[in-house]
């Protein structure tokens, strides 16, 4: 083996072992069963919330983007889901990631006849979350834990979202 092909491996083992022990953070989202990460966001209606306005309730977490087209049509699901099982103990919060959300979660709002709170949703809650990829619903049982975790909106994905709301809605 010549010195240079000597160097080259050596300095591959070094970069691999390196590489191998360096210490990655990665962002995880949440896991199923595991408790709903500690948040607290400020409604575009100007109302404090955290996980503990929910406790008791099925909630609804959805992470969203004003731009999205699948999110502009789970949107009025929500609406609708809100509207049929609130009575019952679901809630549902609406977290937009746009970086310049508020104004345009308001007129979203307005658009779309939001019923439930929407908030922008800070990076340390998007982080939280792993919520870069939109829509992604948290759905999380009465005991503050994640039951379900929907990514993407097609109207199979709606009717597993009801039907496992009925499911929570009925745990004691």
């Amino acid at each position: 083996m010549t010195n240079a092909s000597a160097f080259l491996k050596t300095m591959l083992v070094i970069l691999a072992a390196s590489f191998l022990s360096a210490p990655w953070t990665v962002d995880a989202a949440p896991q199923l069963g595991q408790p709903v990460p500690h948040f607290m966001v400020t409604s575009t209606s100007g109302q404090t919330i955290s996980q503990d306005n929910y406790r008791g309730h099925v909630l609804i977490l959805e992470f969203f983007s004003t731009f999205c087209p699948p999110c502009r049509r789970s949107i009025p699901h929500l609406v609708e889901l809100n509207r049929h099982y609130g009575k019952q103990g679901l809630q549902v919060l609406g977290l937009c990631i746009d970086e310049d959300g508020e104004w345009l979660v308001k007129r979203l709002a307005d658009e779309l006849r939001v019923n439930y709170p929407l908030a922008v949703a800070g990076d340390s809650l998007i982080a939280d979350f792993n919520g870069r990829s939109v829509p992604v619903m948290y759905l999380v049982d009465k005991k503050g834990n994640i039951a379900e975790v929907y990514r993407g909106y097609t109207e199979d994905i709606g009717r597993s979202v009801e039907q496992s709301i009925k499911r929570l809605l009925e745990e004691k």
